[in-house]
């Protein structure tokens, strides 16, 4: 459709504010609910072959993306190295900025999809142990919801996606409704075996998504929205995608309890436009989102708990790559969300000087190069990745900077930095993962005695991925809270049904709406709980 705001006819019954995970969700079920929507997207509505592009020439964008500074921060992770860069935005053009002795990696997807077409694709459940909270350095942070709210709805998208997995039985982390599990390779489950066997620790299979299958998914991978929610919402005829228009805030009249729309920036014009509509969606990625109602709050919106913009969390994170000593598999299976495997501590852990828990989510003979550039080729090669819970803490915020960018927009300030909770996770991080590779009867080494990395020095010193300690906040890409949850409009932004308390026409569906971190990959429970605040917002139509 043209993406024009001047063309784009009302009314709308509501307009969502992003099209990745959560705002496709919103969508979906906003429109099937009878729901005239428009979503809002900042970046352009790619072809699949723009989006996904192909090698070499994706290769030859990372190294001009870096090069120029388009993608300086963004390409210390490693996905950006296996997707197109195309997908991940240009700083030059959406700055932000940071204490300069407190780094944050902020990835960024503006491009209708969002960050859905690079999301790795695992779909974990959160548990009532997680719903319960934490205690925190101001005191217990809990959720004003449990597992019980959302069951339905993660079983209705676990059912939508088709994802894979098995059920496992375990409290911490709910069995959903999956597919048979992928298997595992030769060596995945010698190792798994070793584990059990040698230190009574469970291997299971990772749940999520497959590897993408043109054939029978289609152009677009059914982990991303364009290839499942949008097309869903977009065939009932009620929603309408605009495309390329960045929100800068909602309209919130001074003193006002309502939002009458958006108001918008033409990325290709420069103009603002406003856009009216009965409800509004935020779906727009949690620290994006929350820069959409600070610049509210500037204007009119009322914000009750003084709570917007703090506690931001990510994943902490740390990695280690072994080698492992089995036939390799031709060709070797792809490492998916679904293809590889976790070690789902949780909080359960011997000797945790820590609050909260973590996970170890790993592959071995999925991801080996080719012979020449590997070093030790009678082994395959595996790898461990810890993500762990976070405290929610009022220091580690988002405000907004001096700085503006180039429409004149006021840019988010990221001030977040690890505790001592964090560091003493990472410590035991890991000391997990050194008991468990040799358990399982791996070799650890840095990457660099693994493969031989034709990349220059100056791309591989000081990278993140190559570092034995904790990576700077942003780098797991698992951004949440800022705007959390709660009981009462003096403990957070938004009530238990994700309304904004100052705003009661306006729903926080993303990252930011929650009041902790929990360990399990995130994308799933957002989700879930875009579709229940928009199934609560149906049932609430003409009231």
């Amino acid at each position: 459709m043209n993406s024009r705001s001047e063309q784009i006819n009302g009314p709308w019954d509501a307009i969502v504010v992003g099209s990745g995970a959560s705002g496709g969700v919103a969508a979906l079920t906003l429109a099937e609910g009878g729901a005239r929507v428009l979503v809002v997207d900042a970046g352009p509505d790619l072809s699949p072959e723009a989006a996904l592009g192909s090698e070499p020439a994706n290769l030859m964008r990372r190294l001009e993306g870096i090069s120029t500074g388009r993608h300086r921060r963004q390409a210390q992770h490693p996905g950006y190295w296996k997707a197109n860069p195309r997908l991940y935005a240009d700083e030059r053009l959406h700055p932000y900025t940071h204490p300069p002795e407190r780094p944050f990696l902020w990835t960024r997807g503006l491009q209708v999809g969002g960050r859905s077409l690079t999301w790795g694709g695992i779909t974990l459940r959160l548990s009532d142990e997680d719903f319960q909270g934490i205690d925190a350095e101001d005191g217990r942070v809990a959720w004003p919801i449990r597992s019980a709210d959302l069951d339905d709805d993660y079983a209705a998208l676990e059912r939508m996606f088709a994802v894979y997995g098995s059920a496992d039985g375990l409290p911490h982390l709910p069995n959903g409704v999956m597919q048979e599990p992928l298997p595992f390779t030769a060596a995945e489950e010698r190792f798994a075996s070793a584990l059990t066997e040698r230190l009574g620790v469970a291997a299971i299979h990772s749940r999520g998504f497959g590897p993408h299958q043109p054939e029978r998914d289609g152009p677009w991978p059914r982990s991303s929205s364009p290839g499942s929610t949008l097309p869903r919402a977009m065939a009932t005829g009620r929603v309408a995608l605009l495309s390329q228009h960045l929100v800068e805030r909602l309209m919130v009249a001074p003193g006002a309890d309502r939002a009458d729309g958006v108001v918008v920036i033409d990325q290709i014009e420069g103009k603002r436009h406003t856009l009216r509509a009965d409800q509004v969606v935020l779906a727009a990625s949690t620290i994006q989102t929350v820069a959409i109602l600070l610049r509210s709050q500037r204007e009119g919106l009322q914000e009750p708990s003084g709570r917007l913009g703090t506690r931001l969390m990510d994943h902490v994170s740390t990695s280690q790559f072994f080698a492992f000593a089995d036939p390799s598999e031709l060709p070797q299976p792809p490492l998916t969300g679904a293809g590889s495997f976790f070690l789902p501590f949780g909080r359960h852990l011997e000797g945790a000087s820590f609050h909260g828990g973590y996970g170890l989510w790993g592959g071995i003979g999925r991801f080996d190069p080719p012979g020449w550039l590997r070093r030790r080729p009678q082994t395959v090669s595996g790898f461990l990745i810890g993500h762990g819970e976070v405290l929610p803490r009022e220091s580690n915020r988002v405000s907004l900077s001096s700085m503006t960018d180039r429409w004149g927009m006021a840019v988010p300030h990221i001030d977040c930095q690890w505790g001592n909770n964090e560091h003493s996770m990472v410590e035991h991080m890991r000391q997990q993962m050194q008991l468990c590779i040799a358990a399982g009867g791996g070799e650890a080494l840095p990457i660099s005695e693994l493969f031989r990395l034709p990349l220059p020095d100056s791309l591989l010193s000081g990278a993140v991925a190559l570092s034995d300690g904790a990576a700077p906040p942003g780098y797991y890409i698992h951004e949440v809270g800022g705007a959390a949850m709660a009981n009462a409009p003096d403990r957070g932004v938004v009530d238990p049904d994700n309304r904004l308390w100052g705003a009661r026409n306006v729903l926080v569906v993303d990252g930011s709406c929650w009041p902790t971190s929990a360990w399990q990959s995130p994308t799933l429970t957002m989700m879930a709980i875009s579709r229940r605040a928009c199934r609560c917002a149906l049932s609430r139509r003409g009231e």
